[in-house]
């Protein structure tokens, strides 16, 4: 039930009702029509742009549409008031009953309660994380895993069809660095002194690799030319690092459905087959590039390269797909790893890249538009910084990764739920300070805590209310006299309730899953609220000795918060708290 979409469909059947009797002329496009709750909820419980949006349209001031519009409003049991403001803005006030029957409604659909079918089934695959195999996760990586999960899960609960990928990036030259840098420690295990050489990985995570080398190959690498021993430790260092990623994932909440490898695509015609998709559309050609931007002449050789013809789909410039040397440049693979998800049939693919990447979307959404024909929308998300801190102070680096803070530094510190929420508290593009003292405080002014705080309030008010002999169940809640719940802060509670439906598709629409964080923080502030100023009016303490039936109606609303609290944190992959220590 979303009330808003419910709303909306009212405005609409009215605008088209005033079509038919010649107050508004035909053909008028109502998509623009919006209801959405007020800038200030003193101005009422909704307010609809349709008078402003359809003026120039319909040739007519937008204060003449607002009041023809009004008049008809009201006519619906729904609408209390409904009171044009400043130039033609709708401001639209709902029955109690309205706002009540939201809490009948969230008690009956309980963990579904704001499911959408926006997303009608289709199949979207998002791609996130796909850490390169060389170490442990690190604060970055959680970020990103952290928001493609929540998102995943966001669009799953809005209706889509969602497949979570992982793309192994093992056919590079960092898979190389990283062999070189497991046979040092390999040699380590040997009791000879590794040669951490400048460019290699020094993490300390590597000696359990050297070790496991030592048991598996004994000797028979030692004092080896790197042709004989490269590529069997470069797959057997991978694979061991996917493990750990893959623990580490675990460790985050976080599940795959799908593990891609870039290796698999070589020497199998994927990358050619992509690539003669791009040329038979005239898309591939030899050329010179121009020099880059910031490029004196003395430093630019110009040569003629294979290039793809990017700038026909929006990019930049054109991208070269094939090295002078024959070889593919690490953007060919990208396409025929993209080609492959298209070839799966998804209706939409997301990718979700850390913020160095920025310069790599145009390239990537115009191989995309290119071997879909415009059919598969791409929408790339980048991750901005983590910063990090403790005791006022930036945190250092982690010994066992020797250059960063890892996934299980943090988890370890302050929990998976505390990371999670945390890491959703903003946009995706903005930077995020994470300060390891105050995600862990108790206060109002740590979300985490804040919200959880609430549910724990909900579920110390169900247990005294059962205890008073209140039946809890929502079966048996979903049948009190919810027109008992009358005063303003309560309706103010349903209010807040009635939007989740509504933040659902809106977070799930713009695919910003920080959208439900926020929202949370709301609802626990607008409970918090209602459980003060219970102390001070004894009319709106959740349990009413003496009288059953207003003590079952308050209970009711105080469990629909706790379902709409669950249903919210679900989406954010945390566990909702029952009792805090």
């Amino acid at each position: 039930m979303n009330l808003f979409s419910d709303i909306r469909t009212l405005v609409i059947t009215c605008l088209e009702a005033m079509t038919a009797e010649g107050a508004l002329p035909e053909g008028l496009a109502f998509g623009p029509v919006a209801v959405e709750p007020p800038r200030d909820a003193a101005h009422g419980d909704m307010a609809t742009n349709a008078a402003m949006v359809l003026a120039k349209p319909a040739g007519q001031p937008p204060r003449a549409i607002a009041d023809a519009l009004a008049a008809r409003l009201v006519r619906d049991a729904r609408i209390d008031a409904a009171d044009v403001a400043g130039p033609g803005f709708l401001n639209l006030r709902l029955a109690p009953g309205v706002w009540q029957d939201i809490v009948g409604v969230a008690l009956a659909q309980g963990a579904d309660f704001g499911r959408s079918d926006m997303g009608a089934g289709a199949r979207v695959n998002v791609e996130f994380v796909s850490a390169n195999p060389t170490g442990p996760m690190h604060v970055g990586h959680t970020r990103g895993a952290v928001v493609g999960d929540a998102l995943s899960n966001l669009l799953a609960f809005a209706g889509y069809d969602v497949t979570r990928e992982y793309y192994i990036n093992d056919g590079g030259a960092q898979v190389d660095v990283l062999a070189r840098s497991a046979y040092e420690r390999y040699r380590e295990a040997h009791g000879l002194s590794p040669e951490i050489a400048e460019g290699l990985y020094p993490g300390e995570y590597l000696i359990e690799v050297g070790e496991a080398l030592k048991a598996e190959f004994g000797d028979q690498f030692l004092n080896q030319p790197e042709s004989v021993w490269l590529e069997t430790i470069r797959n057997f260092a991978t694979d061991r690092m996917m493990g750990m990623i893959r623990e580490d994932l675990a460790a985050l909440g976080v599940r795959m459905d799908v593990y891609s490898s870039e290796k698999a695509l070589y020497g199998t015609g994927e990358i050619e087959t992509a690539i003669e998709r791009l040329r038979a559309q005239g898309l591939i050609y030899q050329g010179v590039l121009e020099p880059p931007k910031g490029k004196t002449l003395e430093d630019w050789e110009p040569r003629e390269q294979t290039l793809f013809r990017s700038t026909a789909h929006g990019d930049d410039v054109d991208r070269p797909i094939m090295k002078s040397d024959g070889s593919w440049t690490y953007f060919a693979p990208d396409i025929a790893y993209h080609y492959n998800k298209i070839s799966r049939d998804f209706d939409m693919l997301i990718d979700i890249f850390g913020a160095d990447h920025g310069g790599y979307v145009k390239r990537m959404k115009a191989a995309v538009s290119a071997l879909s024909n415009g059919r598969v929308p791409l929408d790339v998300k980048l991750i901005q910084l983590v910063k990090l801190y403790k005791n006022g102070e930036p945190f250092k680096m982690s010994k066992r990764a020797g250059t960063f803070v890892t996934l299980r530094d943090v988890v370890e510190m302050v929990g998976v739920d505390v990371t999670r929420f945390v890491m959703l508290t903003r946009k995706n593009d903005a930077t995020l300070d994470f300060d390891f003292d105050k995600v862990l405080e108790q206060s109002k002014d740590n979300p985490v805590f804040y919200v959880q705080y609430a549910n724990a309030r909900v579920h110390s008010v169900l247990r005294k209310a059962a205890e008073a002999g209140v039946e809890v169940t929502d079966a048996a809640l979903g049948g009190a006299d919810l027109a008992l719940l009358n005063h303003e802060a309560e309706l103010a509670m349903m209010r807040k309730l009635a939007e989740w439906p509504r933040i659902v598709e809106l977070a799930a629409r713009t695919q910003e899953p920080h959208r439900v964080a926020g929202y949370l923080s709301e609802v626990a502030a607008e409970f918090h609220g209602l459980w003060n100023r219970g102390n001070d009016l004894p009319a709106l303490r959740f349990i009413q000795e003496g009288d059953h039936a207003t003590t079952a109606a308050k209970i009711a609303l105080v469990r629909a918060t706790s379902v709409v609290i669950s249903a919210g944190l679900a989406i954010l992959g945390v566990t909702p708290v029952e009792e805090m220590r």
